[in-house]
């Protein structure tokens, strides 16, 4: 991911999600150094995933992919990517964090060996409906 793809990358996050980074947290993300990819059919970007390293493991921030192209394998391609190298680098584990909403998003992080360890309550934005805030669910995979 470089500065050129940020327009392309932005509308995509603002497709999948709810409440969706803005183009100066993907900037900061960028600048910050984090591993930020981008995936591309045909030119056309497709998905993307950023992580960031943090002494012996690696946070999993957001990892997208178009809704026409969702349940491809897209997202299990750049996770393994990113998990293996992260591994070559000696990172031990990845944590992410997920809405208890997101039933999809849960689903894969299961079935990619990743697991719950933890709650963070109110970390996320939400509907009022819901209360204004949702809690963060923690997994963790070792690597």
């Amino acid at each position: 991911m470089t500065a050129d793809d940020l327009a392309e990358v932005v509308a995509l996050e603002a497709r999948v999600q709810a409440f969706p980074w803005s183009i100066g947290n993907f900037r900061d993300a960028l600048a910050a150094g984090n591993d930020c990819r981008v995936g591309r059919e045909d030119g056309k970007l497709v998905a993307f995933v950023v992580t960031m390293p943090a002494v012996d493991e690696v946070h999993l921030l957001v990892i997208a992919v178009t809704p026409e192209r969702q349940r491809a394998g897209l997202a299990s391609r750049l996770l393994n990517l990113v998990c293996a190298e992260a591994r070559a680098a000696g990172m031990a584990r990845m944590l992410l964090e997920v809405r208890p909403s997101n039933a999809a998003a849960l689903a894969f992080y299961n079935r990619a060996g990743f697991a719950e360890i933890g709650r963070r309550r109110g970390y996320y934005p939400a509907p009022v409906a819901m209360g204004g805030r949702e809690d963060a669910i923690v997994m963790a995979r070792t690597l």
